[in-house]
């Protein structure tokens, strides 16, 4: 796609839509169907938008059959122009009804900054060309011509665009036939034609845009030829190609299978990491502009959370793989597992991240966190490593070990906890899955998954494998899996704790749990979030190899790629 040229972007939107259709170059338009839609194929790189007519119906749930009244359609298209800068190129389908709807029509449309609109010489109301397009009657050439006279002298604007839309080759009157009608349009008025065709091969639009040979521009809809090389439409002399309506049949495509998916598995686990999250659509809605003027207009408005991520180890068992990388960096599905956890934070919009690494440290990618160093890591443990971080908790902040995976739910769930300290079991103790994770727990009830609210504390956690406190039970309820928020005023009283501990001759090899022990000895109350699954701990090579395979259930949705694996 060519560079936006600054001068283009800072024109209007009818001065830009004109530069694209009379310019030298090649030219694309996607199709958008609504304000989203619209802000996506800005976001693509697209310089201007196709208002399908199709595409538009459709959205509505009605025919491509003029069943949409044009005012509803200029309705969408008002908040397609509100959501994007882009110009927009109106599908009008015949202008919906006679010259004095066109002159209405344009009015309208320049009233809401579109910048021009396509009309077909058919008769209203119009079908859609591919539904029977041969057996579609045409509108008489006088007819359509007053029509674009009528648009063109409607106009307020110079720059304002129509285009005439040329069916004789989809109706089957033949090659004669469309170059005259081509030719009336253009004398009539019309800015650029568009020829369409039905043929799944461009022979009869190649043989047009020679018999033209360039007496205005051209414009092209290759649904139906798709598979033919773009440069065949350079070499031609095209001026625009309209992709007119893949935004609205993947969408269509895409929420017939998680729909089903849904449908058939009676849960979301096994789509929600698989398509956007609701986060992106806040994205897409803009919604960090509201949170800007929410600052500036209201008080009050509560920090966004951290995460510090324990990253310093090289990794017992997996020295194989790990002689030029810490274990963090080890790819797993195609990215490494520390972006697999820095992703989770961002989808939770916890953006500012501190990884604490140490050996190897070098290699991690440090793209949307900051990297502090334990110059020390051979020859101190897990509590080390958060002391070097300790002092930047200036919010609520989750703690993490750097080798995890999970499903989108377990950090969510943790993030909405009220209480000062938080942490994630897992009481699926009987699964192969995570059997090399040694941190078991031992809390003041075990899992109820059919009851929800009750209050669980945790009492101690055993550190790798060591016997439980005196007092406690001997079967744990469950195994810590490394996730531990802190919130409010748990921040401090857990940097106090860690000074303290600091001062311990043991300090140097004191882990994790450790931590978890300590603040429940001194009084704190740590509650317990329940999961049963969905996720990994990579601690050696067999974690490894599984966590390839639980990371491809993350992947983006697609049609037959569903997982069954802990559904429930």
């Amino acid at each position: 796609m060519n560079a936006i040229d600054p001068i283009f972007s800072t024109a209007t939107r009818t001065a830009r839509l004109r530069q694209m259709i009379v310019g030298n170059e090649l030219e694309f338009m996607m199709e958008a169907h609504n304000g989203l839609s619209a802000r996506i194929v800005r976001e693509a790189g697209f310089k201007a938008i196709w208002g399908s007519g199709l595409a538009i119906s459709a959205q509505y749930g009605v025919r491509d059959n003029n069943e949409a009244s044009w005012t509803q359609v200029v309705d969408t298209l008002e908040f397609m122009a509100d959501a994007s800068d882009l110009p927009i190129l109106l599908d009008g389908d015949t202008g919906y009804g006679n010259f004095n709807n066109v002159r209405r029509l344009v009015r309208k449309l320049e009233q809401r900054g579109i910048a021009g609109v396509c009309i077909e010489d058919k008769q209203f109301p119009k079908t859609n060309s591919f539904i029977d397009g041969e057996r579609q009657p045409l509108a008489e050439i006088d007819e359509f011509c007053g029509k674009i006279k009528a648009g063109k002298d409607s106009q307020s604007d110079d720059n304002f665009s129509i285009v005439a839309r040329v069916e004789a080759l989809i109706a089957g009157w033949g090659m004669d036939e469309a170059l005259r009608r081509a030719e009336a349009y253009r004398q009539a008025g019309a800015d650029a034609i568009l020829i369409h065709s039905k043929l799944s091969r461009p022979d009869e639009i190649l043989a047009f845009a020679r018999e033209w040979a360039g007496r205005g521009p051209l414009v092209i809809v290759p649904t139906k030829y798709y598979s033919t090389p773009t440069d065949v439409f350079r070499k031609a002399g095209i001026s625009v190609v309209i992709w007119a309506n893949h935004l609205i049949r993947v969408a269509a495509s895409s929420m017939q299978a998680v729909a089903k998916e849904i449908h058939d598995s009676e849960t979301l686990v096994n789509v929600e990491d698989r398509i956007a999250s609701v986060n992106e659509i806040f994205r897409l809605q803009d919604a960090d502009e509201y949170s800007a003027a929410e600052k500036m207009y209201l008080s009050g408005s509560q920090a966004p959370g951290a995460a510090v991520v324990l990253a310093a180890s090289r990794g017992t068992g997996l020295e194989p793989l790990t002689e030029d990388r810490p274990k963090v960096m080890l790819p797993v599905a195609g990215k490494p597992l520390l972006r697999w956890l820095v992703d989770a934070f961002k989808k939770q919009s916890i953006n500012d991240i501190t990884v604490v690494g140490g050996y190897q440290a070098k290699a991690i990618d440090t793209a949307g966190i900051k990297l502090v160093l334990n110059e020390q890591y051979a020859q101190t443990g897990e509590l080390a490593s958060l002391a070097c971080a300790a002092d930047g908790l200036h919010t609520d902040t989750v703690i993490a070990y750097g080798d995890l995976l999970f499903r989108s739910y377990i950090l969510r769930d943790l993030l909405e906890s009220d209480a000062p300290f938080s942490v994630v079991v897992d009481s699926s103790l009987t699964t192969e899955s995570n059997r090399s994770v040694r941190d078991f727990a031992y809390c003041s009830a075990a899992d109820d998954r059919d009851l929800f609210g009750q209050k669980v504390l945790l009492r101690h956690v055993s550190s790798k494998g060591q016997e439980p406190a005196a007092g406690q039970a001997q079967a744990p309820h469950g195994r810590w899996i490394g996730l531990l928020n802190v919130r409010g005023e748990g921040r401090e009283r857990l940097q106090k704790l860690l000074a303290e501990l600091r001062t311990r001759d043991d300090f140097n090899t004191l882990d994790m749990p450790a931590l978890l022990n300590a603040l429940v000895a001194a009084g704190e109350e740590i509650e317990v979030k329940y999961v049963h699954g969905h996720w990994r701990g990579v601690n050696d090579l067999d974690d490894f190899r599984r966590a390839g395979d639980f990371a491809h259930t993350q992947t983006p949705f697609a049609v037959g790629g569903t997982d069954a694996e802990e559904a429930r």
